[in-house]
């Protein structure tokens, strides 16, 4: 009879436990991407105040995937960040507004902020603890931020070692800033990683894989989710198509890929 007791009341413990933990997941705050179909194979969206990394070569949409990301805040309201160190301002609003994306309009309202930016200056903010970046997110309440790209800054440092504690400090900086971010890297995702790599990949929360594989006479683009911490997310590879409204990933993963 005692036995009984023992078996029913661990089973109600167990039963209790898997509710709590199920509620848990239930309460965890989903930031949408904006983009077609994607929002679908990640749980409906990033992590919030999480940390996520692009990674993939020229011409594969990770700026514009960024952009996506951050027009889908400003819709809703939302204050977003978009730090580059490549990229001239004048540019990259004359090349979105491709999509219908008209930054300067959400600049005016005050909730896009553009900052180019050089990765020397990253260095420095990284030594000083803070600097210009950390000034406006806290003083804006900026919510979504996109770093494009992390390449240039990783490239500051000789030594494997200072690498990898830069990208930690990176890191932890930024989530210190309380923002839901995107940070770029432009690199092959079929080619072998670079410690810097390897590290700023570990450190983030998700990894996301550009492709632009050439497929016969002509290169297609796909997508594929590497890691996505806490999220239970699809992990086949989708070929996802850019047009007049931006990216959009298509409903059915392929049935095999081959970098190339």
């Amino acid at each position: 009879m005692k036995k009984r007791k023992i078996k029913h009341s661990i089973k109600k413990k167990v039963k209790n436990h898997k509710k709590k933990f199920k509620t848990i997941r239930k309460k965890e705050i989903r930031i949408p991407i904006g983009i077609p179909n994607f929002d679908n194979l990640i749980e409906g969206g990033f992590e919030k105040n999480s940390i996520n990394t692009i990674v993939g070569g020229a011409g594969s949409g990770k700026s514009i995937f960024s952009t996506q990301f951050l027009i889908e805040g400003l819709k809703n309201g939302e204050k977003c960040l978009y730090v580059t160190f490549e990229e001239k301002k004048s540019r990259f609003y004359h090349n979105m507004k491709d999509f219908g994306w008209d930054l300067a309009e959400f600049e005016k309202k005050g909730l896009f902020i553009f900052l180019e930016y050089t990765p020397a200056k990253v260095k420095t903010m990284l030594e000083e603890g803070g600097g210009e970046i950390e000034n406006i997110v806290i003083s804006n309440k900026v919510s979504r931020i996109v770093i494009d790209s992390i390449t240039s800054f990783a490239l500051l440092f000789e030594d494997e070692l200072a690498k990898r504690e830069a990208a930690l400090s990176l890191f932890n900086m930024i989530r210190e800033w309380s923002c839901t971010s995107v940070l770029t890297l432009e690199e092959d995702p079929g080619e072998d990683k670079k410690t810097a790599s390897k590290s700023m990949e570990f450190e983030s929360d998700s990894i996301i894989l550009f492709y632009y594989a050439r497929n016969k006479a002509k290169r297609k683009r796909y997508i594929e989710i590497l890691k996505m911490r806490g999220t239970k997310h699809a992990r086949e590879i989708y070929q996802f198509d850019i047009g007049k409204k931006g990216i959009s990933i298509r409903q059915d993963p392929i049935p095999s890929f081959k970098s190339a």
